[in-house]
């Protein structure tokens, strides 16, 4: 049974066919945030502490970490991105202690994560080209680091689910060149906006299937994809989720702070058996006691007099 395994100082997280589904948490991206963008290029880290304590409290397994600002003083991403990945990796061990996924592009920013980072965290991501990744898997294979590998390569991503598919073979093989095994590989098939392409929840499904058939590996994907630049995108994000757990998918890169797609996956574990107990549910959604009642009875005194009719 294939089982990815991510590690913070003390805790470990365990990305598995076999386990309850790994949330890990969008929110620390200045990707599409102008405001945290500005913060960060400031110095202002106070969004970032909040995002991080937050999202725990939610229920993310992991946190994602991404430093892509573009500075006004020095555009340079090379130059400016490893540094403030360092600090940000830093902060957010101070604060909280979950596994992290190092989110870069910056091969440099990458191993500034790495060299910050307690425990085994996850890298985000490798691609299929050849230059990413004679660039990017010796970082994975000298830090005994697992990675995401995108399925995209220098010819862009393909609609042709087939295509994408060969992507994620090539990656998972060239990583078997560098001693990198598959259980260390999450593989994103590429969700796309069904607003562009209706077919494309149907083809994520079918590849999460087929990548876990035919390749043993753990996938993950941005949630919140699926429904840009459609009304209610909670609504959909939350039905999405189930369908591709039920289809596979054993992670998401996903804002855990919305309610309707965090009891989403809760009840999808609970419906999987991924919730020994239902526990994890029952702790969830069960009502405060009220002041005063003793644990464990629910604010509620069983009635023992005769039903009435």
């Amino acid at each position: 049974m294939t089982r990815t395994i991510v590690e913070s100082k003390s805790k470990t997280a365990i990305i598995g066919f076999d386990q309850p589904f790994c949330v890990i948490g969008e929110r620390i991206n200045p990707t599409g945030r102008k405001a945290l963008a500005a913060q960060l290029e400031a110095g202002d880290f106070s969004t970032v502490e909040k995002d991080a304590i937050e999202q725990v409290a939610c229920g993310a397994t992991m946190l994602d970490v991404n430093a892509g600002v573009v500075y006004n003083s020095n555009p340079n991403p090379n130059e400016t991105e490893p540094p403030l990945m360092r600090r940000m990796i830093e902060l957010i061990q101070g604060l909280v202690d979950v596994p992290l996924c190092i989110d870069s592009s910056v091969p440099g920013a990458l191993e500034a994560g790495l060299e910050a980072a307690h425990g085994r965290p996850l890298v985000n991501s490798v691609t299929g080209e050849e230059e990413r990744l004679e660039r990017v898997l010796p970082l994975i294979k000298k830090y005994n680091v697992p990675v995401v590998a995108i399925s995209n390569d220098d010819t862009g991503i393909s609609e042709d689910p087939d295509v994408r598919f060969a992507v994620a073979k090539k990656i998972v093989e060239r990583a078997a060149d560098f001693g990198i095994p598959a259980h260390d590989i999450v593989v994103d098939p590429l969700m796309m906006p069904i607003g562009a392409m209706a077919t494309a929840g149907l083809q994520v499904f079918a590849l999460v299937r087929r990548l876990r058939e035919e390749l043993g590996v753990n996938t993950t994907c941005g949630a919140s994809n699926v429904s840009f630049g459609l009304p209610n995108r909670h609504g959909i994000n939350a039905a999405f989720l189930p369908m591709a757990i039920t289809a596979g998918m054993t992670s998401a890169i996903m804002n855990p702070v919305r309610p309707a797609e965090m009891n989403a996956v809760r009840a999808a574990n609970l419906l999987m058996n991924h919730d020994p107990h239902g526990a994890a549910w029952i702790r969830a959604n069960r009502a405060p006691a009220a002041e005063g009642t003793p644990e464990g009875e629910g604010g509620s005194r069983r009635r023992t007099g005769r039903r009435r009719g």
